[in-house]
């Protein structure tokens, strides 16, 4: 299970950029109550620690200006205390502070820090639970406990998936909403999903530079998404035929990357061929596509025979270069995916019981 990180966590991608455009510039004025007098105050990018703004607290009191291209996440950093984040963009804020009553920050002018504060308000709190019951799943080997937390943590995550297109919906022209769509990502892991989200934004905010990070992000990752169609590409076989993976419609196909030389994946052939002998005869086939290297045929051919992989086995022989794993963003084996006969992709990276579990669902296991 993956292991959940708190919300506020700011992805780099995430901060590099959040546009808007604005004539003038941002004014801050400040009065803070029980600090230090002469303390010195950063505002930061949290990103790289560029200094964005500077001033000196005198009497209570200070002020500082400066322009951003698009509003972005920033950090205030008062000298001896805790960094506090300030949805910064081009407008007059108001920050009060009485440190006698605690060190946050009250902040207003900023609209995109009302939409972060509502993000952190709302989500914060569940991320925390979710991250509780994942650690408390984790310590227990009482099946019965075990299966009622599960329920629980699903539920969580299901409120989760609520809270975010909730807060997108409500919030289809802020600048902070493709922000929260990056870090909360790590939730649903589903690039379908995240798109559907994305393009419920104003085009003024999809035009924007998270906004265009944000398209690349989900360009890239759309290829072999489950969801999505399968790309075609064509490979020679053992014997120098070539084979098209469109060749495989009107089955259910795993396209199964891996390579002679790697371990894990010779490890993890025998549930591959285990799958392939339970589902073959109910219109399944593997599909299998070699990352060995130039020279390396016969390797190949011999791992094919004594891993006993009786299935359509292609390869270029140019390793890591191999054309259909670029073209899928191969960057570690064993690697699959899961096409339905119509050519849609509906699994993937699918391992050990993993597999036969989704062929089951989809096959049947009579």
């Amino acid at each position: 299970m993956k292991k959940i990180i708190l919300i506020i966590v700011i992805f780099q991608i995430a901060v590099s950029a959040i546009a808007q455009n604005v004539n003038g510039g941002f004014i801050i004025n400040g009065t803070l109550a029980g600090f230090a007098d002469s303390a010195q105050i950063f505002l930061e990018n949290p990103n790289n620690n560029e200094q964005i703004s500077k001033a000196i607290l005198i009497k209570g009191k200070f002020s500082m200006s400066g322009k951003v291209v698009e509003p972005t996440l920033s950090l205030l950093k008062i000298a001896g205390e805790q960094p506090q984040y300030l949805y910064l963009e081009n407008s007059k804020i108001t920050i009060v502070a009485n440190k006698l009553l605690g060190p946050q920050l009250s902040i207003e002018g900023s609209l995109s820090h009302i939409d972060f504060t509502t993000f952190q308000n709302t989500f914060n709190p569940l991320v925390m639970r979710h991250q509780s019951i994942a650690q408390e799943i984790g310590n227990t080997s009482n099946k019965q406990i075990r299966d009622s937390l599960l329920i629980f943590y699903k539920g969580l995550a299901e409120s989760i998936q609520k809270s975010i297109d909730n807060f997108i919906a409500e919030r289809p022209n802020s600048f902070v909403s493709p922000f929260v769509l990056f870090v909360t990502n790590q939730f649903f892991d589903n690039v379908v999903l995240l798109e559907k989200r994305f393009l419920q934004l104003d085009t003024k905010i999809k035009s924007s530079a998270i906004g265009n990070n944000l398209e690349q992000y989900i360009s890239y990752n759309k290829v072999g998404a489950v969801g999505t169609k399968a790309l075609d590409f064509v490979q020679p076989d053992t014997a120098n035929k070539a084979v098209a993976l469109s060749s495989f419609l009107g089955k259910y196909v795993l396209v199964d990357f891996w390579a002679s030389w790697c371990k894990p994946c010779r490890l993890e052939n025998p549930n591959v061929v285990a799958s392939y002998e339970k589902f073959k005869t109910k219109n399944f086939t593997i599909l299998g596509v070699s990352l060995d290297m130039p020279n390396q045929h016969s390797k190949w051919v011999e791992a094919i025979r004594v891993d006993k992989l009786n299935w359509t086995q292609v390869s270029d022989l140019k390793g890591w270069s191999n054309a259909a794993a670029q073209l899928y963003h191969v960057n570690g084996i064993p690697f699959n995916i899961l096409v339905d006969p119509e050519g849609k992709i509906v699994g993937r990276n699918l391992r050990g019981i993993e597999l036969e579990s989704k062929l089951c669902e989809l096959l049947g296991c009579d």
